[in-house]
């Protein structure tokens, strides 16, 4: 079997374009992958145009392989952009792996660890920045069986912030612990905000709200400042989403400081995630994987999450999305009561709508800005 086309479709979601890939082979089966980059998706889309020639006539099955090619080979670090890239051609590799094999993705990575994966809501508290709409936000949430759920209560807050911000974010914190009661757990959302000592004045102050984890607290580029907040807060610390190779990892996880990973198989590609989930593993840490960029993201990490001993939370930002989000994927990833399972048919386990993409059109407003007041709105930007 070879490899004889790379095709690639953005998806105009209205806060994120969404980049989907489908590989081709000589033998009729097509795989499906994605490559979405907040801000980047014209930019990883070029990107897999022009590495593509490196993957066209290899084997799908030999990942490996295919990852040095599209990533040591190039020589080039083209990050997150590169990571992208790869991801979403090694990703459709899998899937076709899976396909030929008849055998969901899941029962390729190691097979079945959980008879169901935990999830938390994210995105739910769509709306203005005030402790009111995340108080009744969260009650809607709990509702639907959530256990946990994950907020950025911040809003556009950038290293320092005003007294005034700093007690109005406390306040929003406050009114979801008081809405979902003392069961639940909440998981607060940094961003990549904060100088140390504001992250560490932040988690001394949550901490009465007893959240379970405090993410992103500052910028992910000095790993000892993490380093050193994950050391002094008093709320354990997750981070992980904006690395896009294991050495990073590794560095990280030296310092046996961090113990909740959130690798982004978006970046890394399949194969690496799943020896990512090892490291973590091996310095006694979960991994709750970074599932925020589109659907095929989601289905990627309930698979990874399924065969990871060590997995502990899965993002779920589905449910929370535009209503047309059920007809990308055929059949759509389902929580039922905070929980779900990946796909059961072969590869992925599921196939993309292509009429509906049609449907709505890339455009460029479509980015999160996570420091532009009332980002949490997610809306198409018009500036």
């Amino acid at each position: 079997m070879k490899i004889t086309d790379v095709r690639t479709f953005i998806l105009g979601n209205p806060w994120k374009n969404w980049l989907f890939v489908l590989v081709d082979t000589d033998e009729g089966v097509t795989g499906l992958g994605e490559g979405t980059l907040n801000g980047f998706a014209k930019t990883v889309e070029a990107a897999i145009h022009e590495l593509k020639h490196l993957v066209m006539g290899r084997d799908p099955f030999d990942v490996e392989t295919i990852s040095l090619k599209l990533f040591r080979d190039v020589y080039s670090d083209g990050g997150q952009i590169q990571g992208s890239a790869l991801a979403a051609i090694e990703t459709a590799s899998w899937d076709i792996m899976g396909k030929v094999t008849n055998q969901p993705l899941y029962k390729l990575l190691g097979g079945q660890c959980h008879d169901k994966l935990r999830a938390y809501a994210n995105g739910w508290y769509r709306g203005p920045n005030t402790p009111d709409n995340f108080f009744e936000k969260a009650k809607l949430v709990a509702a639907k069986g959530y256990t946990a759920l994950k907020f950025d209560p911040f809003g556009a807050a950038w290293r320092t912030v005003t007294r005034q911000d700093f007690a109005a974010a406390i306040e929003n914190i406050a009114a979801v612990r008081e809405a979902v009661g003392p069961d639940v757990d909440i998981l607060i959302e940094g961003h990549n905000r904060f100088s140390v000592s504001t992250a560490l004045q932040f988690a001394d102050a949550m901490l009465k709200y007893e959240p379970t984890w405090f993410e992103a607290p500052v910028p992910p580029h000095l790993i000892t400042s993490m380093v050193e907040v994950a050391r002094r807060s008093p709320v354990p610390v997750a981070c992980g989403e904006d690395y896009y190779s294991r050495e990073q990892f590794a560095e990280l996880l030296r310092h046996d400081a961090v113990h909740i990973i959130q690798l982004e198989p978006q970046f890394l590609g399949i194969a690496a995630s799943k020896q990512v989930c090892g490291m973590v593993h091996a310095h006694n840490g979960v991994t709750a994987p970074h599932s925020a960029q589109g659907p095929v993201c989601s289905v990627v990490c309930s698979h990874l999450n399924m065969a990871t001993p060590n997995f502990y939370l899965h993002e779920i930002f589905d449910e929370f999305n535009e209503p047309w989000e059920e007809q990308v994927l055929m059949p759509p990833l389902k929580v039922q009561n905070g929980y779900l399972t990946p796909p059961e048919g072969p590869g992925l386990g599921v196939e993309l709508n292509l009429e509906e993409i049609d449907k709505h059109p890339y455009q460029v407003g479509n980015w999160l800005p996570l420091f532009k007041q009332g980002w949490e709105k997610r809306e198409t930007v018009n500036e």
